[in-house]
Formats: structure tokens, C-alpha cells, sequence
């Protein structure tokens, strides 16, 4: 690139990564995530309102039930509901 020279992305037909990253996300959150049987790490830190370190540590404790498919760890919705419910 020469000096003085801009970078525009969205003249060559490009979409901004903001773009790219919500329409990603558009198909995926078709399911209201109540609904759904399983959610990511990453949703269920955003569900609950915990780290990451606080939510692995609650699998290994057997508070939180996962499945694995391949190398990506699911958590079960069912066990994110069980944990904050109030016990009878």
C-alpha cells in the first residue's frame, strides 16, 4: 500500500466484520434460548453473568452438565436453568 493510500473495504464489496459477525449470529439465534437443549460456553457465561474460569470450574464440580461433539464442549440449557432455580 503506498503512503497516503486508504485501505477501503466496502468500495471492493467487503462487508464490515460487524456485518459479517451479525449475520453469522442471525441464524443461530432462530431459537429463543429457553428453547434451546444447548448454548455454547460462551452464551451460557452471558446467561448467567459468570467468567469462564467460574463456569468451567462449576462442570468440574458436577453443577453444570455438558456434551461434547468433536472439540466443541455444549452445555445443557436444562442445567443452566437447575442451577439458579430455588431448591424445594
Amino acid at each position: 500500500m503506498r503512503s497516503g493510500q486508504q485501505l477501503d473495504n466496502g468500495a471492493r464489496g467487503v462487508p464490515p466484520m460487524a456485518a459479517v459477525r451479525e449475520s453469522a449470529g442471525a441464524t443461530h439465534s432462530a431459537i429463543p434460548f429457553g428453547q434451546r437443549l444447548t448454548c455454547t460456553i460462551a452464551e451460557a457465561c452471558e446467561a448467567r453473568g459468570l467468567g469462564r474460569t467460574k463456569l468451567y470450574e462449576l462442570i468440574g464440580d458436577g453443577y453444570l452438565d455438558t456434551t461434547t461433539i468433536g472439540r466443541r464442549r455444549l452445555v445443557l440449557v436444562s442445567s443452566l436453568r437447575a442451577l439458579l432455580a430455588p431448591e424445594a
